[in-house]
């Protein structure tokens, strides 16, 4: 089961639209303009990632909420920066790259990491959240799944391997 869409707020929808659609192909396809409880208003703008799931951003007009709030999911929960993310999935390598060359032309930084069973390129959105593409790289195996189980009750199991490899590639390099 897909999800309908994940929002979240801005404090710029100008740098977001360019991000999410200009830079990433992304279709705004809705707004929803509206009252908000408190009485002020907000709109809420729908982007179709490209397989019907949405990313909504909410641009909020209420002075009874804060003026001033973190935007970045892991700064908002005073977390490090690659905790709170979204993760979109690539087709093939072709698409995993294009996505990072997308970023670097736009001017976004790019990480690169082969985490041995999907590959996977980061950068920042306007808002501070870490964005990523990834593609799954190897079957889920039994042994997998048995690791998995058994983590919900250890905290003694081997750490994972290192990752195959990290590089960050720097935009106007």
């Amino acid at each position: 089961m897909g999800f309908h869409h994940v929002a979240m707020a801005t404090r710029d929808m100008a740098a977001i639209h360019r991000f999410y659609a200009d830079v990433l192909g992304f279709e705004l396809v809705k707004v929803e303009i509206a009252r908000t409880p408190t009485e002020g208003w907000a709109k809420h703008f729908f982007y179709d990632t490209g397989n019907g799931e949405l990313l909504a951003f909410w641009e909020l007009h209420d002075a009874a909420l804060p003026q001033e709030f973190p935007t970045g999911l892991s700064q908002a929960a005073g977390l490090p920066d690659w905790v709170n993310h979204l993760a979109f999935g690539a087709r093939d390598r072709a698409e995993l790259e294009m996505r990072a060359k997308q970023w670097l032309e736009a001017g976004f930084d790019v990480l690169d990491i082969d985490h041995r069973w999907c590959h996977s390129v980061y950068t920042k959105d306007p808002n501070g959240t870490l964005v990523e593409f990834c593609l799954t790289t190897a079957a889920f195996s039994a042994a997998d799944r048995e690791r998995a189980h058994e983590a919900l009750a250890r905290d003694d199991l081997p750490l994972s391997p290192e990752p195959a490899h990290v590089k960050v590639r720097r935009a106007g390099q």
